[in-house]
């Protein structure tokens, strides 16, 4: 089990309780100033600091290529994240038959309000991997400075069969909502920068064939925004999630509007920077995609 923080003590303790059902765990810390190396180690983690140097791998790479990992199995758990008691026992059973796959997909269950949300658009990722046959894709994006340290949101590519978990993680920040808009704010920074000069395009065409056709299919939607409010509200039965499956609803139609707004903005020549100029030169890194995949 693999943590990644900055500044997560208040989301720690949550965490890390499922921590002793694990061979090893690791918190990925980089340079936290709340006091979340320490809480990770009083909770039973091996803290190892990070510092990232502006270039690849990012975090995540990082991760599986410098980890003193004994096990060849990772499965990256963000802070905010909590593996369910049921996706625990079926993780169990899954290493004691052993994995059919080089990769699992684990959905993530949101936790809006104090409850988590029985239907909406839930996220998926390939959090369970096969280390020595997955790899995160070099993606030409050090230009948008918001996405730093981290991987934006985009899968590694495996070089094997994907399976797929049937038990959730429950995805519950215990900070403020300022956190985050905070958050994605940055991300569609990051969307709409690759959206704007085909960068987006490119990534997507690494997808394998069924996703990659419902992102192209996406992608090129009018009213993006509407689209994912009626996709999670009612094709997904938000509505039956009451306040919290409005208002996760909400919160997707908010993004994609951020990252159209934000795209057309990069079109027009009175345009705002999203990143400092000269930041990075993009002719010095190519976009590797194949097996890719994004969340």
């Amino acid at each position: 089990m693999v943590v990644m923080t900055r500044n997560e003590a208040i989301n720690l303790p949550r965490c890390l309780s499922v921590a002793d059902r694990f061979s090893e765990c690791f918190v990925v810390d980089s340079a936290s100033t709340d006091g979340t190396p320490a809480l990770a180690r009083a909770l039973g983690a091996r803290v190892v600091p990070f510092v990232w140097n502006g270039r690849y791998p990012k975090k995540k790479q990082w991760c599986l290529d410098h980890l003193p990992l004994s096990q060849d199995w990772v499965l990256f758990v963000d802070a905010d994240e909590r593996p369910t008691p049921g996706l625990l026992d079926e993780l169990a059973r899954l290493f004691a038959q052993g994995p059919r796959h080089a990769a699992y997909w684990i959905d993530g269950r949101p936790v809006l309000h104090g409850r988590p949300l029985r239907f909406g658009c839930w996220n998926r990722k390939l959090a369970l991997l096969d280390r020595r046959r997955a790899v995160f894709p070099v993606v030409a994006d050090l230009d948008v400075a918001t996405m730093w340290e981290v991987e934006g949101h985009y899968q590694p590519s495996v070089a094997g069969s994907l399976g797929r978990l049937r038990h959730p993680m429950d995805h519950a920040d215990g900070k403020p909502l300022s956190a985050w808009f905070d958050r994605h704010n940055r991300y569609s920074d990051w969307e709409a920068a690759l959206r704007a000069d085909g960068r987006m395009d490119r990534l997507i065409d690494g997808e394998r064939s069924g996703r990659r056709w419902l992102k192209r299919l996406f992608q090129r939607a009018p009213l993006r925004p509407w689209l994912a409010f009626l996709h999670a509200y009612l094709w997904r039965l938000g509505v039956l999630d009451g306040r919290a499956g409005l208002d996760h609803a909400l919160f997707r139609a908010f993004y994609y509007w951020q990252i159209g707004v934000k795209a057309r903005s990069l079109h027009s020549s009175d345009s705002v920077s999203l990143s400092p100029p000269n930041a990075f030169n993009r002719s010095k890194v190519r976009l590797r995609t194949p097996g890719s995949s994004m969340r």
